[in-house]
């Protein structure tokens, strides 16, 4: 990563971080910067998930590991992964009307995790996301074995988890990404 990227990407980063310190009480930034330090394939996954529309943020930390949790934190399911069908399985389905590519695969790509509906939940807790739009999420292994995937939004005061053919894809429905550094 250039260098000039890696300025603006840490100054946006801290910038969200200060702006936002009711994602991660007790936490520092200067802690969260000397745990990137030369991580260049987290700054590249954080770069990734900015450039997409994600706005990351710390949402804790792990009391085991000490890992800081990077997770997007934009208002709706980012726009630049939106359109997606939910894994590769699903995507080969489709004889027609293919969508770009698969949420699983892109987070792979990405080297971040899609949330599970226990991490989904907690996200909501910090805010109100996906109140128009809509997120896939991790699909139990029974689910997807029946052809079906999850995904959440918050609707009327409240987090929805529903299912759908993992081979659909929305306009509205994207993926958000989590991030352990």
């Amino acid at each position: 990563m250039k260098a000039q990227v890696r300025h603006e990407l840490l100054h946006t980063l801290e910038a969200r971080f200060q702006n936002n310190m009711h994602r991660h009480k007790g936490l520092a930034w200067r802690e969260v910067l000397a745990r990137l330090g030369d991580e260049a394939r987290a700054l590249a996954s954080l770069l990734a998930m900015e450039t997409s529309g994600g706005e990351p943020d710390v949402i804790g930390r792990n009391a085991t590991t000490g890992q800081f949790v990077f997770c997007d934190c934009s208002p709706e399911s980012p726009a630049g992964r939106r359109s997606l069908c939910y894994d590769r399985g699903a995507l080969d389905s489709r004889k027609e009307n293919r969508p770009q590519g698969s949420a699983v695969e892109s987070a792979a790509d990405m080297g971040v995790e899609l949330l599970t509906e226990g991490q989904y939940r907690e996200l909501q807790q910090l805010g109100e996301f996906d109140t128009k739009t809509s997120s896939w999420i991790v699909t139990p292994p029974d689910v997807r074995g029946l052809g079906g995937s999850l995904f959440g939004d918050r609707r009327y005061g409240r987090v929805f988890v529903y299912h759908n053919g993992a081979q659909s894809y929305y306009a509205a429905r994207g993926f958000r990404g989590r991030l352990l550094v």
